[in-house]
Formats: C-alpha cells, sequence, structure tokens
C-alpha cells in the first residue's frame, strides 16, 4: 500500500524488471478516483466514464429506486446520455497534487507542553493549511497523517459532485453467492457499474484514462492496483491490538448484530420495506464478515506473537541508543495507559446512539451552526473550512428516509443502549423521556421534518437562531443531547486522543530513525499503489485456480439447482448460448488490498485496466493487521468478462466500443 510520493521502484525493478516512470505513475494517479461512498474507482474512456463496483455504486441505486422502479435488483442501463441517472449525493476525488507539510505541522508544536496543548496546536495548524489551500487553488485539502505521525502530507483533490449512472446490473449477478459466498473464492460475480461524471452540465474531458485490455491479465502476470484502502493498523502497538481484540471489535460486532437483527425484522413486514433496507443490511451483514475476520486474526496466537515479536526488536532497537530512549522511550508504556483509559468509558463511547439518518442529520445542524462561528482550527472534525462544502451535500441530499424503517432502526438502537448502559444512562434517560424504546421512536419520527432537505437548508441559513427556536422533535432532542457529545468528545480528545498522537508521532520518528521510509504507511483512504502477480493459491488441500469462467458461474448454479442465492437472472439462462463460457469471468491476485480498495483498477505495465478489485478472500481478513502472501489474495472481475456480458448479455454493445475505442 505504497503513496506515490514514494512508490516501491527499486523493489519492482528488482523482482520484475519492470520501471516506474513518473509518466506511468502520474496517468495512473490521474485516472484514479475515489468515491465519498466509501470506494475507489478509475476513468476508463476520455469522456468522463468511470468504472466502479456494483456494491460501491449500490447506496446511489438505492437513492434513485422507487416501489416502482427496483435499480438493484433489476439493473439500470442508459442507452444515451439523456437517460443517464443523476446520483444524489456523490462526490467524486482525483488527487491532482502531493504536498510534504511535515515542518508546518511540526513548527506549530515547538513551545508546547501538556499532550493537551500540542493536540490544540496541531489541529489548529492542519485547519489553517487545509483553509489556505482551499482558498488559493479551489481544490478539496486534506492533511493526510502518515506514519503514526512520523509525516504529514497536504492532499489536494479535484473535486466532482455532478456524477450520473449510466449502467448497472442486476444484483443477484453483481453479488452471485450471496452472504455465503462474500470473501470467498471461487467467485462469479459481475461486480461493475459505470458513472459518467460531469461538469458544467458537460461529461469532463478525461485525458488520463485507462485504456481498456478486453484480453485482461493472465496466470504470473505483474499487476498493479491504484485505489484508496480505508484503514490498516498494522503499525498499531500491541496494547491498541490487544484493545481491538478484547474490547472494541467484540463491541463492534455486538452492535452490528444488532442493526442486523432490527433491520431483518422490519424488513419480514412486506416487499417495499425489504428493498427499503436490503441495502442497508447488505453494508452491515458485509462489514460484520470483515470484522469477524478481522478478529479471528487477532485471536490467532500466531499473529500476535508475530505482532509481538516486531515490537519487542523495535523496542529493543530504540532503548539501546539512548538518544532515542530518552525521546521515544515512554511511548509504548503512554498508548497503553491511555488505551486503559478508554475502556473505562467504554460503554458511553458505543452505547449511545441511535442508528437513525433522521437523528444524525440533527446533531449535524444543531453542531454546524455552533461550530461555523468558531475560529477555524477549534472546531470540530467535519466542520472545517475545507470540509464544509462535503459536509453541506450530504446535510442537504435529496435521498429518501423511510420513517417507519427509522422508527425500526431507532427501537432497536435504544433497546441495545439500555440493556449495555442501563435505563439509569444519562443518554437513555434524555432520549426515552419516560417512553418505551418503541415509543419513543415513533413520538421523535412522526414530529420531525427533518426527512424535507428543504427543512434542512432553512434551519442551516437561519444559523443559530433558528435552530434554537426549533421546535422540530430531533433537532429539540439533538439541542438537549449536545453537552453530553461535547463533553465526551472534549474528554476523549484531551484523555486520549492527545496522548495517543503525540506518543504515535514520537514511534514514527522512531522508525523513521531506525527504518526510514523502506515500509509503507497504514491504509488512511487515500491513493496508494500495490504491486502483486496474478496467481493461484492453496486451498482445502488443493490449489485454487488463478481464474473463474462462465462454465463455472452455470456449473455452481446447476450444482444448487439454482436455489437462492445461487440463481440466475433471466437474461443468462435466456442468453446462455451467445456466450463464449471459456471466458474469464473473475480472477485473484497477490495484491495487497483493503476495504475502500473497492472498485479500484487492476492495471498492467502498459498502463492499461485489465481487471476490477471487488473482494478479498477469507485469508485476506486478517490483513488489517498484517500481509501474508502465501494465501492472502485480491478478487477482481476481469475485464474480458465484463466485455463479453456487456456485448452478449446486455445489449450494452455501445458503452462495450467506448471503452475499447475511447470513442463515445
Amino acid at each position: 500500500m505504497w503513496t506515490f510520493d514514494n512508490p516501491p521502484s527499486k523493489l519492482i525493478q528488482e523482482k520484475y524488471n519492470f520501471a516506474l516512470t513518473p509518466a506511468w505513475l502520474e496517468r495512473v494517479r490521474l485516472a484514479s478516483v475515489r468515491l465519498n461512498d466509501g470506494g475507489s474507482g478509475s476513468f476508463v474512456s476520455p469522456n468522463g466514464l468511470l468504472l466502479t463496483n456494483h456494491h460501491v455504486a449500490r447506496g446511489q441505486l438505492q437513492k434513485n429506486s422507487t416501489p416502482e422502479r427496483d435499480y438493484i435488483k433489476n439493473g439500470f442501463h442508459a442507452r444515451a446520455a439523456a437517460e443517464e441517472m443523476k446520483s444524489p449525493d456523490l462526490e467524486v476525488n482525483v488527487l491532482v497534487s502531493l504536498e510534504d507539510v511535515t515542518a508546518r505541522v511540526k513548527e506549530a508544536l515547538k513551545g508546547v507542553r501538556t499532550p493537551e496543548q500540542e493536540f490544540a496546536a496541531r489541529k489548529s495548524a492542519i485547519a489553517a493549511i487545509e483553509r489556505e489551500s482551499l482558498q488559493k487553488t479551489g481544490f478539496r485539502s486534506d492533511v493526510v497523517t502518515l506514519y503514526q505521525g512520523g509525516e504529514y502530507w497536504l492532499y489536494r483533490y479535484k473535486k466532482y459532485t455532478d456524477v450520473r449512472l449510466v449502467f448497472a446490473p442486476e444484483q443477484q449477478i453483481a453479488f452471485y453467492g450471496g452472504d455465503p459466498d462474500n470473501f470467498t473464492y471461487p467467485r462469479y460475480d459481475l461486480d461493475m457499474a459505470l458513472f459518467r461524471v460531469y461538469e458544467d452540465g458537460k461529461p469532463v474531458e478525461s485525458k488520463n484514462y485507462l485504456q481498456w485490455n478486453p484480453k485482461g491479465a493472465a496466470d504470473g502476470e505483474l499487476v498493479f492496483v491504484s485505489g484508496h484502502p480505508g484503514n490498516t493498523q498494522r503499525l498499531d502497538t500491541l496494547a491498541e491490538l490487544e484493545s481491538e481484540r478484547d474490547t472494541g471489535l467484540p463491541t463492534t460486532l455486538k452492535i452490528l448484530r444488532n442493526r442486523i437483527d432490527s433491520l431483518k425484522k422490519y424488513s419480514a413486514t412486506g416487499g417495499e420495506q425489504a428493498r427499503q433496507a436490503a441495502s442497508v443490511i447488505f453494508g452491515l451483514e458485509n462489514s460484520f464478515k470483515a470484522l469477524e475476520g478481522r478478529f479471528k486474526g487477532l485471536l490467532d496466537k500466531r499473529v500476535m506473537d508475530a505482532k509481538r515479536a516486531d515490537e519487542e526488536r523495535f523496542r529493543a532497537r530504540v532503548m539501546s541508543d539512548a538518544r532515542r530512549k530518552s525521546a521515544y522511550g515512554g511511548a509504548w508504556d503512554q498508548i497503553a495507559a491511555a488505551e486503559r483509559l478508554v475502556i473505562t468509558r467504554n460503554k458511553e463511547i458505543s452505547f449511545r446512539g441511535m442508528y437513525s439518518q433522521l437523528a444524525n442529520l440533527a446533531q449535524t445542524i444543531v453542531q454546524y451552526v455552533a461550530e461555523v462561528k468558531k475560529p477555524d482550527g477549534e472546531r470540530l472534525p467535519g466542520y472545517h473550512e475545507a470540509q464544509l462544502e462535503s459536509t453541506r451535500l450530504q446535510l442537504f441530499s435529496p435521498a429518501p428516509i423511510y420513517p417507519e424503517m427509522e422508527i425500526a432502526r431507532i427501537t432497536g438502537a435504544l433497546e441495545l443502549d439500555i440493556a449495555e448502559s442501563g435505563a439509569d444512562d444519562a443518554f437513555v434517560k434524555l432520549v426515552l423521556d419516560g417512553k418505551t424504546p418503541r415509543q419513543a421512536a415513533e413520538a421523535l419520527v412522526r414530529a420531525t421534518k427533518l426527512a424535507d432537505p428543504a427543512v434542512r437548508r432553512q434551519l442551516i441559513e437561519g444559523g443559530e437562531a433558528a435552530v434554537a427556536a426549533s421546535t422540530d422533535s430531533m433537532i429539540v432532542l439533538a439541542r438537549r443531547l449536545d453537552p453530553l457529545r461535547r463533553e465526551l468528545v472534549k474528554w476523549t480528545e484531551d484523555k486520549v486522543q492527545a496522548v495517543k498522537q503525540r506518543a504515535g508521532e514520537q514511534l514514527g520518528q522512531a522508525r523513521f530513525a531506525a527504518y526510514g521510509k523502506s515500509t509503507y504507511p497504514d491504509a488512511t483512504f487515500t491513493l496508494r499503489l500495490s504491486y502483486g502477480q496474478v496467481k493461484g493459491y492453496p486451498m482445502n488441500g488443493t490449489i485454487a485456480a488463478p481464474k473463474t469462467t462462465f462454465f463455472g458461474l452455470y456449473d455452481r448454479a446447476a450444482g444448487f439447482d439454482y436455489k437462492e442465492p445461487f440463481q440466475l437472472p433471466a437474461r443468462y439462462i435466456e442468453r446462455r448460448a451467445a456466450l463464449d463460457l471459456s471466458t474469464p469471468i473473475n480472477f485473484v491476485t497477490t495484491n495487497d488490498i483493503i476495504g475502500g480498495n473497492s472498485g479500484s483498477p487492476v492495471i498492467n505495465r502498459a498502463g492499461e485496466i485489465v481487471g476490477l478489485i471487488f473482494d478479498g478472500n477469507i485469508e485476506s481478513l486478517v490483513g488489517d493487521f498484517v500481509y501474508e502472501g502465501e494465501a492472502n489474495r485480491a478478487v477482481a472481475v476481469h475485464t474480458a468478462g465484463m466485455t463479453e456480458a456487456l456485448r452478449k448479455l446486455y445489449d450494452a454493445g455501445t458503452l462495450a466500443d467506448e471503452l475499447l475505442s475511447g470513442k463515445r
């Protein structure tokens, strides 16, 4: 997961005899995109055509769907430009420049004495850098922390918010095999979607795009993945990993199970309810399975022993030098103390939620009008000047909110809050106000108008006075909860984040002193480059093939007698004879990926796209903490399979022609 300022050029040259040139890297960087729905993508034509996963696009498909038009179930295909469907709240970012601002951030920390002062000074300096960059360039400007604070980089993004859906297949083939096949291999998924990015009402001229290679990748071939891995914890201390194992992940899994159960009960009440909840359940179940795999990794003695040995070697190296010991030697103990402290308030941190779109909007509105009046460097995260435009995009989204589903979500969350924190918890008492969870949920949802984006806009434009005068049920509750939330944020910043940031920065500096930049930083949902090979792996006492084909898809369906979740969309039955069944559909590579890489292009030496990342295998789930190349595999859709399907199954020859020729 290498940053583009520090690519592994020497390693690739030595292992594969391939030179990464500045021109190659720049074109790949400018062709790669990040989507605020939590995934990656790439430009694949000079006319703004953007390729990502169906499951990344799923949120926008859901928001555009209605009881009469279910784009997730039935798919979508715009056969002309006028039919391309606007996304309600999708933001696309292209990384246009990177700048090392470490010296400026660290300069702001000189003279401060306490972790709390250092936290405030760092926060203020970062906000100032982002604000100045935004004002100077107009680009979205994010200061990214790398190597636990060893480095700070300013990433500037060209931002697009007019993003229109062009093509998506049926959910049944995009997520073939459903949850049983999720995070497994062999796979047979057409997990793809195509958007077109517009600016000023016209498709953008995406001069830096990836040429489509319809042959795809071959066994043993060197390939690259350029995408935005979300988060890894490979540089975490042992104390942080033990806290995650013993408290963090068990708590998160408990919350996810509650959310899934609540929505499944709601789905069981009718077909329309099932449609409304399907995408949310999909995301929750995907997260649950991924986190469960990570949890099992932390329970694996072999993994933890390896992490312990790594830390002991690093620590011994620091302690063997008197200067390094004085400067950095206390960092591990400081982080361990902060982890012990945060556990004391775990119930308040974890079980004070309502799991509600409406409640979240109310909280954002109440905080927004208060935060924008403060100096930029003193604001809560999300409300700095450089972040406000993206915050408003989400705040004023016209996407539908379903009241009955909101009631179900709030009811389930409050039941869990009571079970974990008790009826006397301050948050629980404020929200319930003497009612049962169901009664409280119904009263809040029935008496709010925040589902209307015009109402939300009026409150924001009216400022603190309008919010203070509002009698909207959700706003009233958000005002009452605001002091509780701010106290917890302040405590967490002062007692935990401030300590961990200072100690983490010390460890980052110690790591540089010991190893330099010979390795990559943890993932931060910023652009990274991974290299690897198309390669099968040992599995269940045999060998997993490097690719799967349409032959395998039909065989798997027949093996389960076409029963759910292994049934096929009608067109796959009706048009089977038109297909070349030997065409590859999915394949695996040794590339190092994690959540957030979904939708990343797989690229060959020529800089052509040969595949589309959509998943990892079961063995990859421990990759949050350690990469192991023997069986850890990234799973991708093959360009040959996508081309075959577009032409022969979806009558999308015009789209295939644009991909192959670059002409619309």
